[in-house]
């Protein structure tokens, strides 16, 4: 079996990026075919076989990847894949778009139908940070793009989902069937700590829709200690508004972001994700999560045993669970084990026998 991976860009790190790299940790052998690769923002890939499109070498395309999204399908489809047996994609975008030879298996592990085209459609073009022109002319290329990306669910033999909510979008927007397995947490390197807890935590990539602003106000109006972690376009934004008993913590190591989930209070995820990774560091730490009742997270969470839910998006709502939020209530020790069950051990193990048993019997599923 000849395999070779897919993935949308590798622009930023995150969630699929990580899924990606036990991706290639399972398949060392398997070239990595992808839109765009920045190894400064992404060093971990280099020296692996990272094969671009023709888009990484038009003018600005790292840092402005974004203005050459019409091309995308176009780049995604121009893969020559056809010394390829089986063909594994990761994607929330464009890479499910590929076309394999005939007789070749294309297995995608989708983190999510595309967002800006499907669930968040309306929120994405309310909060994007063009010219009014650029928006005005927005919609009508979405509905191309939309349309594409219908045809392009449609070439993918079988669909993995990594989450049962994103196994229901598959079904809603794709009319596919797919089968779960939730992606790779490092379980192992967090750790339990007896040190007192002070302060609650929140973190990751800083963008708009993980609703970090009403962490912030929470922490403002009630004024317990908050430390944020990670990067991204928001953080100026989030810093402005934020009072001194707010800490950002920026972009941290694996070693720091481990002893900042392992002495929090609790983390607070007060966003809708596909999955929600750090929710489940944080629980892998010991540490229960204040979570927003939607999608990922109402699969690891489970209320009274490591964490609660917030019914609502808002401030007030969450600044009642702050206030009332009861440490004591949680034994970390229960919280770490039921969080191994998404460790990367997990993932690998049953990955790799789905796309054997897969690859061998591709009518089956």
């Amino acid at each position: 079996m000849k395999i070779a991976l897919v993935h949308d860009f590798l622009i930023q790190a995150g969630g699929a990026e990580k899924t990606l790299e036990v991706f290639q940790e399972i398949w060392p052998k398997a070239p990595t075919y992808t839109l765009f690769f920045d190894p400064k923002k992404l060093p971990t890939f280099s020296g692996r076989d990272i094969r671009t499109s023709f888009l990484q070498r038009l003018p600005l395309a790292l840092k402005k990847y974004q203005w050459y999204i019409m091309l995308m399908p176009t780049a995604t489809e121009h893969y020559n894949l056809s010394e390829f047996d089986l063909v594994l994609s990761s994607t929330s975008a464009f890479a499910k778009g590929i076309i394999t030879k005939p007789g070749a298996t294309h297995i995608c592990y989708c983190h999510t139908p595309t967002r800006f085209l499907w669930s968040d459609t309306h929120s994405y073009l309310q909060e994007l940070r063009v010219p009014k022109i650029i928006k005005a002319i927005l919609p009508p290329l979405l509905s191309r793009l939309r349309t594409w990306d219908q045809q392009a669910a449609d070439r993918v033999d079988v669909f993995i989902a990594n989450s049962k909510t994103v196994q229901q979008r598959i079904k809603k927007y794709y009319h596919r069937d797919s089968h779960v397995i939730y992606p790779p947490v490092e379980t192992q390197k967090f750790h339990l700590s007896n040190a007192p807890k002070t302060y609650f935590l929140t973190g990751g990539r800083l963008v708009p829709y993980k609703r970090y602003d009403l962490v912030v106000e929470a922490a403002n109006k009630t004024g317990i200690p908050l430390k944020i972690f990670g990067d991204g376009p928001i953080e100026a934004d989030l810093r402005k508004i934020a009072k001194n008993n707010i800490e950002f913590c920026g972009r941290v190591s694996d070693k720091q972001k481990a002893e900042l989930y392992a002495n929090a209070k609790a983390f607070i995820h007060p966003q809708e994700e596909d999955f929600g990774i750090t929710a489940v560091e944080s629980m892998a730490s010991g540490r229960p999560v204040i979570a927003y009742r939607k999608g990922g997270a109402t699969e690891t969470v489970v209320e009274g045993l490591s964490g609660e839910f917030l019914e609502t998006q808002t401030w007030e709502e969450l600044a009642d669970h702050m206030i009332r939020f009861d440490e004591h209530r949680y034994d970390s020790v229960t919280i770490k084990h039921h969080a191994d069950q998404f460790s990367h051990k997990r993932f690998v193990e049953e990955l790799k026998s789905f796309v054997e048993k897969t690859y061998a019997n591709p009518s089956r599923y």
